[in-house]
């Protein structure tokens, strides 16, 4: 009897269990690991980590192609190579090809004897192109690089290539003489036809516009400038610059390097090529008249800006603008230039005087140049290979430059994919 008592008494609690499952609340154990129902905020990312192997979200921003290109090519450099990058020699009289292959460089300037034979006879057009085509395969084999071959081709007093007859039908004229023929469209027009048959022949740089600001015929720079005011120069470099970047070869565009000069404006010093230039004015004048222009060419995509050896004052007292770190802050900074900047020739008179032990290419570098115009590049490659090695010019100062050398070659179309 007392047996069935038990077994009631069980049924009893088995049927209140069964009858109360629905009611019944779960218990919080504080011991337990706990999920977090709070909805997450749009600031703390509501997705979870993409995947590595996902594809870019349209807000992503995939690898720039050119700087990519560029950092492939200076990882592959030696500091020797660099250094040849950031010369652009005068090209030498004789052994031309060898050289470039021998110490790298990034390029080479052509004066009218380059247009003539040993004899002194001009060259035709395929003779011409074919010591072009040679300078080009010797840079290749020597790294690969493509080479700059500039020419000064600012017409009147300053022009190479068309003082050969077999190249061009007769000796370009002046800034000044075209447009009192034709005005501001006939720059136009002949800036293009004359780059495009500089180009077809294998000159990549032309030294050429001048953007200083002179409106006095007795002024050292006056025959080479536009000889008009600041706003008439100004666009006139616009326009320029635009055509040069336009030129065709064959039907198909390629632009020509244009060179604005000379930074940060000559106004009416003397000329450098022969002594010291002081040039006392106020910062002022420079701000409203002598930096217009070159906002102009930076405006419309010149990929160089080359200094003067100007000592300015009102920037610096004490070095020439072309060994200056203000004046080539003012560039970068006030004026916001990222491309080449360039120096006038480092054997001019007007630099001599300002080099340690003829270091005059040390000094440039340091300044903040990315490219160093030389007759004396036998000496000075070895000066700066020197410095790097011994930590006076910082590597990645050399690499900032090299890489801005590199960059305006991707611009022009000498380095391909």
């Amino acid at each position: 009897m007392k047996r069935y008592f038990f077994i009631w008494i069980a049924l009893l609690l088995l049927l209140l269990t069964a009858c109360g499952e629905g009611e019944e609340k779960p218990v919080f154990d504080p011991s337990a690991p706990q999920a977090d129902e709070t909805p997450a905020s749009p600031s703390q990312g509501e997705a979870e980590p993409l995947p590595e192997t996902a594809p870019l979200s349209e807000t992503e921003t995939s690898p720039d192609p050119v700087e990519s290109r560029v950092a492939a090519l200076l990882a592959r450099m030696s500091v020797e190579e660099r250094v040849g990058q950031i010369f652009f020699v005068r090209c030498p009289e004789s052994g031309a090809a060898e050289d470039i292959a021998r110490y790298h460089l990034g390029g080479v300037l052509l004066f009218t004897r380059d247009y003539q034979d040993a004899d002194g006879n001009w060259l035709s057009e395929r003779d011409l192109t074919e010591k072009l085509r040679a300078f080009q395969s010797a840079a290749a084999e020597s790294g690969g690089v493509p080479l700059f071959i500039g020419s000064d081709e600012e017409g009147g007093t300053v022009t190479r290539a068309s003082r050969n007859p077999n190249l061009f039908a007769q000796k370009r004229r002046s800034p000044q003489q075209i447009f009192a023929a034709g005005g501001m469209d006939a720059v136009a027009q002949e800036t293009f036809d004359y780059n495009s048959t500089l180009l077809r022949y294998g000159i990549n740089v032309n030294f050429a516009p001048v953007c200083d600001v002179s409106t006095y015929p007795g002024d050292f720079i006056y025959d080479r400038s536009f000889g008009q005011d600041a706003a008439a120069t100004a666009e006139y470099v616009q326009t320029v610059v635009a055509q040069m970047n336009q030129c065709r070869v064959g039907g198909a565009l390629q632009r020509m390097g244009a060179v604005l000069k000379h930074f940060p404006g000559y106004g009416s010093n003397a000329d450098t090529h022969t002594g010291i230039a002081i040039d006392n004015r106020p910062y002022e004048l420079f701000e409203t008249a002598d930096f217009l222009p070159f906002r102009a060419g930076i405006d419309a995509g010149a990929p160089f800006v080359l200094v003067s050896h100007n000592v300015v004052g009102c920037m610096d007292v004490s070095l020439p603008a072309s060994l200056s770190p203000a004046v080539h802050q003012i560039l970068r900074e006030s004026l916001g230039f990222d491309g080449v900047v360039l120096t006038d020739d480092l054997a001019m008179d007007a630099v001599a005087s300002y080099a340690r032990d003829g270091s005059a290419a040390v000094l440039a570098v340091l300044a903040g140049n990315d490219m160093l115009l030389s007759s004396d590049y036998l000496t000075q490659i070895p000066q700066v290979c020197a410095a790097v090695e011994d930590g006076t010019i910082p590597l990645e100062t050399l690499d900032a430059a090299c890489a801005r050398v590199l960059r305006a070659k991707i611009h022009l179309g000498l380095i391909g994919e």
